[in-house]
């Protein structure tokens, strides 16, 4: 039997022709012909620059254009990506301007409410115009009772303030004193003090109006005081611009009361609030001027009621109707 030496192998599935490996031996040569070559290009690089580049130009030039071009393509792909940002950075700031834009213009074109009134309330009593003859005290009549002073007449007692009582006319209403500009918080201290179980005078009233934000500077109150008080102390309460004379008549003949704000002519000479409280069976209605007693003493044509009440605008009158609630 012959030996097997580790170095043969078997070649060819029949006899046994021994083949020596000559791998190692391979790669030993060619590490030597890198390394003569390399020293060779060496000295031709020091000796022979001509040669050197003649050899190696083929292999090296297009390396170099290679990385040159992968290093501009970078380059561009970089620029691109750095524009794409600062185009998408633009729209995004034009899209939020263009919102921006939108909402003021949205909010400016939006109808804005008229406050009226727009003048201030007088201090003094106005020189009144064709005047009614007082009612007599068979129709309506103060009465003092308890410490308050009521309007008679009504199917409702009125309880009646006057803004130039000298308890409340010096005291704030906002910015201003009661006195000149106080006849809404007065108003709705009779209606409040007459329809409800809380009595409220007018100083009360005006502080809590100016809390909010019914005081308009310099010029009374704001017209929503009406809507507002009733509102904030349970009243009913409905605006009434297209009533009639007859409508008024009906409805302060049951128990209810209406609120005015007349512009100028037999009350005042710019905004006033005033209280209509009863009618007579004349048909004439009786009113609760809180800035005049004398006004409060006559009957009057509720068509005068009515015209000096119409908005300046054109839209209806300044009325509204409030509703005494009763508990069953």
């Amino acid at each position: 039997m012959k030996q097997t030496d580790p170095h043969w192998v078997q070649e060819n599935g029949g006899g046994s022709r021994p083949v020596r490996r000559n791998r190692p031996i391979a790669l030993a040569l060619v590490l030597a012909m890198l390394c003569v070559g390399g020293m060779e290009l060496a000295f031709c690089g020091l000796f022979s620059p001509a040669l050197y580049h003649k050899i190696t130009d083929p292999v090296v030039r297009p390396a170099v254009r290679a990385l040159h071009a992968l290093r501009d393509a970078a380059a561009r792909q970089k620029q691109a990506l750095e524009d794409e940002i600062v185009q998408w950075t633009a729209l995004r700031l034009r899209d939020a301007l263009a919102a921006q834009i939108a909402l003021g213009a949205r909010t400016y074109l939006q109808p804005q409410p008229v406050l009226q009134p727009e003048l201030p309330q007088n201090a003094f009593m106005p020189v009144p115009v064709d005047m009614p003859d007082p009612a007599g005290d068979a129709v309506t009549r103060f009465l003092e009772e308890d410490g308050r002073t009521y309007l008679t007449g009504g199917s409702i007692r009125l309880v009646y303030f006057n803004q130039g009582d000298e308890a409340w006319r010096d005291k704030p209403f906002g910015g201003d004193p009661i006195g000149p500009y106080g006849c809404g918080p007065t108003a709705m201290a009779m209606v409040l003090s007459s329809l409800t179980d809380q009595l409220m005078d007018p100083a009360q009233t005006a502080a809590w109006a100016a809390e909010q934000g019914y005081w308009c500077p310099g010029s009374g109150s704001y017209p929503s005081i009406v809507e507002g008080t009733a509102k904030a102390f349970n009243l009913t309460c409905s605006l009434a611009k297209d009533s009639s004379a007859d409508g008024l008549r009906r409805h302060v003949s049951g128990p209810g009361l209406a609120v005015a704000l007349v512009g100028p002519g037999h009350f005042t000479t710019s905004g006033h609030f005033i209280i209509i409280h009863g009618a007579t069976l004349s048909g004439d209605v009786l009113v609760a001027d809180p800035n005049s007693r004398e006004n409060s003493l006559a009957a009057w044509d509720p068509q005068i009621i009515l015209d000096e009440a119409a908005a300046s605008d054109g839209d209806g009158v300044r009325l509204w109707f409030f509703t005494k609630k009763y508990e069953l």
